[in-house]
């Protein structure tokens, strides 16, 4: 029986949001795959729809990334120190946009994308409770930083 570093990656993963206001940490590996990575897939999408997407997919590791890029209202922020790691950082209203996306983009291509009913749902709420977070920050007026581990 072969090693499969991808279903690994699925059962370990993790999305820490956060801000001066709270965080959370989305503990479902399906939305690393799903959300995250869902610019990699071919669906034939609107240009704001791949915008959106694109910042979501550079969401950094936390222990490998360490590139700095910038997009429509983001940018990673590479680590400055040796027990720091990289950081999407944005608005909470672009990523909720952004979120916001990603769930009517799986919604409307579930099968083409792959994902199973149950992952869907997993998703769903995981969209729920990092928007609940980015409320928050939007409340208090902070940004949100972003990043994941597999």
């Amino acid at each position: 029986m072969g090693y499969d570093a991808r279903e690994f990656m699925r059962g370990h993963a993790s999305v820490a949001v956060g801000s001066q206001a709270g965080g959370y940490i989305v503990e479902h590996a399906a939305f690393v795959d799903f959300v995250l990575h869902l610019s990699d897939s071919e669906l034939p999408l609107a240009a704001a729809e791949r915008r959106s997407l694109a910042m979501l997919a550079a969401v950094p590791h936390a222990l490998l990334d360490d590139e700095e890029a910038s997009g429509e209202g983001w940018r990673v922020v590479a680590p400055v120190a040796q027990s720091d790691w990289p950081v999407l950082e944005t608005t909470p209203r672009r990523l909720r946009e952004a979120l916001e996306t990603a769930r009517t983009v799986l919604w409307r291509h579930a099968v083409p994308v792959g994902i199973s009913a149950g992952d869907l749902i997993a998703v769903e709420s995981e969209i729920d409770a990092v928007l609940v977070c980015l409320q928050k920050a939007e409340a208090a007026g902070v940004p949100v930083s972003v990043s994941y581990v597999a």
